[in-house]
């Protein structure tokens, strides 16, 4: 797997939730905060979207609207609304209004708990906006449209399709702003380069591919042909952390990943992740999990 699927495994990792709404007439709801990542996709009509901060957006059918902080924001059909004017959105979603719909929307989240955000998803604006531009984007636009037949036509076996088709959405806007950043700024540093620079990106593979082993800052470097200092510097400038302190993510993020989805015990947990003993796995989980890795394991199976 590479690096990138490896992120959004992190936000795949949360529990999601979407529902679909028909709105009418005057209308608007506010949304958040929320502890994980939310997004809109405007399926048929135009409304607004209210930021946490700036103007009001004007919001097409085929638009995508993601908010990877989970920042309190409002939808609504007029841009003179503020968020503080308007209700909390339901916690099923936006409820059907009668009459013919001005707007038909997707509204949704992920779900993640405090330390699961990869460090990727941190350096992203609070809104994305992903515009539906003739011959931009031409995945994402798919995706979207197959979204919308299957939730606006109701076809047979969407609640089987929807969640595939989450997945792919997720994929498809994240690769979207990455290219648009891309574009707009060139080479200038952060993740965009990270994940396609010759020296941080293997470093970041060996990463992923082998959390357990006893990886050091030199013996990184080595792998990548560069001395320990210069290969700290480079990475530490675009990835936003130096090389241990992402080891360190990492193996706590994939040990949360093998809580969730194994019985293994954490002993051997622990051991899967490159900790010598349960007792520091257990330390160092709960200082970025905010829990330890026993209560996490109920917590998620319980959810």
């Amino acid at each position: 797997m590479d690096v990138f699927s490896d992120v959004i495994a992190t936000v795949r990792a949360g529990r999601a939730k979407f529902t679909r709404s028909r709105l009418s007439g005057p209308w608007g709801y506010a949304f958040g905060p929320h502890p994980g990542a939310g997004f809109h996709v405007v399926l048929e009509g135009g409304c607004w979207l209210i930021p946490p901060s700036g103007a009001p957006v004007a919001l097409g059918a085929g638009d995508v609207v993601f908010l990877p902080h989970g920042a309190v924001h409002g939808m609504s059909d007029s841009p003179e609304r503020t968020i503080a004017d308007l209700p909390p959105a339901p916690e099923t979603g936006p409820p059907d209004h009668p009459g013919p719909a001005q707007a038909q929307l997707l509204c949704g989240a992920y779900r993640l708990e405090r330390g699961q955000a990869h460090p990727f998803l941190r350096t992203l604006p609070e809104v994305v906006h992903l515009p539906a531009r003739l011959g931009d984007h031409s995945a994402l636009r798919s995706a979207v449209d197959l979204l919308g037949a299957d939730l606006i036509e109701e076809r047979p076996g969407a609640a089987a399709a929807l969640p595939a088709l989450m997945d792919l959405l997720l994929v498809y806007l994240l690769r979207a702003w990455l290219d648009e950043e891309a574009a707009r700024h060139g080479p200038r540093g952060g993740w965009c380069v990270a994940l396609t620079d010759p020296v941080v990106a293997t470093a970041l593979q060996h990463i992923h591919r082998a959390p357990a082993h006893p990886w050091t800052v030199e013996d990184l470097g080595a792998e990548v042909g560069l001395s320990k200092t210069a290969f700290a510097r480079r990475f530490t400038s675009l990835v936003g952390q130096s090389p241990m302190a992402y080891l360190t993510w990492w193996r706590l993020s994939t040990g949360a990943r093998l809580l969730r989805d194994g019985r293994a015990p954490l002993a051997a947990v622990a051991r899967q992740v490159g900790y010598t003993s349960e007792f520091a796995f257990s330390h160092a989980f709960k200082r970025v999990f905010g829990t330890a890795p026993g209560k996490f394991r109920l917590e998620q199976r319980g959810s």
